[in-house]
C-alpha cells in the first residue's frame, strides 16, 4: 500500500480534531512550501527523515535503447534525497 496526500490529510483530521478540509488545506499547504523551495534551488532538510537536494547534470553522451544511436543526453536539473538517521534505522528494524 501506498501513503497518499489523502492518507496524510486523514490522519492529521482525526489525530488534530480538525475538518479533513482543513486537513487537506494543511497537506497541500505543506507539499506546495516544500515544491516551491525546491523550484528555487533550495535544499529541504526534515529533521529525523532527510534532505530534499537540487543537483544540477551535466549534458553526457547517451544511447538510444531502441536503436542504439548515440544521442547527447541534455543537462538538467533533479531532485535528490539521502535518507535521515532516523528514517533509516526505521526501515533497517522494520519499525513504525
Amino acid at each position: 500500500m501506498s501513503v497518499t496526500k489523502k492518507n496524510i490529510a486523514d490522519l492529521l483530521s482525526k489525530q488534530m480534531g480538525i475538518s479533513y478540509s482543513q486537513a487537506l488545506l494543511i497537506t497541500n499547504d505543506f507539499f506546495d512550501t516544500i515544491k516551491a523551495s525546491l523550484a528555487k534551488g533550495e535544499a529541504v532538510k526534515l529533521s529525523g527523515f532527510g534532505n530534499f537536494v537540487v543537483r544540477e547534470k551535466v549534458a553526457r553522451p547517451g544511447r538510444n535503447p531502441k536503436t542504439g544511436e548515440p544521442v547527447i543526453i541534455s543537462a538538467r536539473k533533479v531532485v535528490t534525497f539521502k535518507a535521515g538517521l532516523k528514517l533509516k534505522e526505521t526501515t533497517r528494524s522494520g519499525a513504525s
